[in-house]
């Protein structure tokens, strides 16, 4: 537990599972918990009051966006990230190793940080690891990243080592930073490798940060490569500290994952997937602009107790839809942000009550006619099925 009753509470297990609360300045998240991305400070096309309805309780904002547009300063100046996106409860900023990563080509890394071209005005910026972690206070941020250097999938043993060694060399530089009242959570790297993902783990729990996340992954590797990372990471995983993997969200990864011992997720997946007419339901997902939906008078999940379940049935949707109606997209977000909600509050009972291997189990049946294919998590999505 940090200072001022902040820190990571641990309050049951089923196996390696956990069941906890992490304790920040913008109150208390319940975990096993599945964060919905705002990546310009607004998840896509929801209010903040919608997005908490869903039962989410934390949200992810990332730092590289914000620092460009519209700038530390600015949002400092109105009051800081929680007053200028009027959001109440806590947020995490990610510092934005993974947007760097996917500027590959465009970037010039060194010792003392990174040199890039802004996406939006074109101007050279310079981030150094320090920088990142002052502009993710001056934010306001309540779970603050360290700045880290990722690897994708394929990378030989030489550009993920040398990736690595940067990214402990920055993580150190983090962790001598002030943060007030903000958590500050470290990165493991190490590429694909599970004892070098095991050297990264033990170097960085030995660092003092607050929590530790796992980067790098959910890279379009293999689930067997991701599980096998993630076991040896949290093998060497302080207990008392929590543990988040970056980018996760489709059902079964969420569960398998949880049962490995990882305490918070995020992805951009249920709001990606909602404008492109997706829905998420117990049986896999739903395509509600095919055509076998025209006159469907079914709620997308019946039983769900979200505004698209309760009002509105896949006729309807499919017909906002093909009518270019943003209301569809809406609907379909608030429909998939709490699937997820839903889902997270399952695994929390579960891991209560010493059983989520029975409730993976259910899932997977639930899911067994679904189409299982393709690139996951924030860096893509599964194809859609209609059930």
């Amino acid at each position: 537990m940090s200072a001022g009753g902040r820190g990571f509470r641990l309050l049951g297990r089923d196996g390696r599972a956990r069941r906890g609360q992490l304790l920040t300045a913008h109150g208390p998240v319940q975990t096993p918990a599945f964060m919905p991305v705002g990546t310009h400070a607004g998840v896509k096309a929801l209010a903040p009051d919608e997005v908490r309805a869903t039962g989410a309780e934390m949200i992810l904002c990332n730092f590289y966006h914000l620092a460009l547009r519209p700038g530390v300063e600015l949002v400092s100046e109105l009051g800081g990230l929680h007053r200028f996106m009027a959001w109440p409860g806590p947020i995490l900023t990610d510092s934005g190793g993974f947007q760097l990563f996917s500027l590959e080509g465009m970037v010039q890394r060194d010792d003392q940080g990174v040199t890039f071209r802004s996406p939006y005005g074109g101007e050279t910026v310079r981030m150094t690891p320090e920088a990142a972690v002052r502009g993710q206070r001056e934010l306001g941020s309540d779970v603050i990243m360290a700045l880290d250097q990722p690897v994708g999938y394929g990378a030989g043993p030489e550009a993920a080592a040398e990736a690595t060694r940067r990214t402990h060399l920055w993580a150190r530089r983090c962790r001598g930073q002030e943060t007030g009242d903000a958590l500050l959570f470290g990165i493991v790297q190490g590429g694909f490798d599970p004892a070098t993902r095991a050297a990264s783990a033990r170097l960085l729990g030995g660092l003092g940060f607050d929590g530790l996340a796992l980067g790098g992954l959910v890279l379009g590797e293999p689930a067997p490569v991701r599980q096998a990372a993630v076991d040896a990471c949290v093998a060497e995983l302080p207990e008392a500290l929590p543990r988040y993997l970056m980018g996760l969200g489709t059902e079964l990864d969420l569960v398998d994952c949880v049962s490995r011992g990882i305490d918070l997720f995020d992805c951009v997946l249920p709001t990606r997937l909602a404008r492109t007419g997706t829905a998420i339901g117990s049986r896999g997902r739903l395509a509600l602009t095919q055509a076998r939906y025209r006159s469907d008078p079914d709620p997308i999940e019946p039983g769900c107790d979200c505004p698209a379940c309760r009002e509105f049935s896949r006729a309807y949707l499919r017909h906002l839809f093909l009518a270019g109606e943003i209301l569809a997209h809406r609907l379909v977000s608030l429909h998939n942000l709490r699937h997820l909600s839903r889902l997270m509050e399952d695994v929390r009972r579960a891991v209560e009550e010493g059983r989520l291997g029975a409730l993976r189990a259910e899932l997977a049946a639930s899911l067994s006619g679904a189409h299982d294919g393709g690139p996951r998590g924030r860096r893509g999505e599964l194809p859609s099925v209609g059930l």
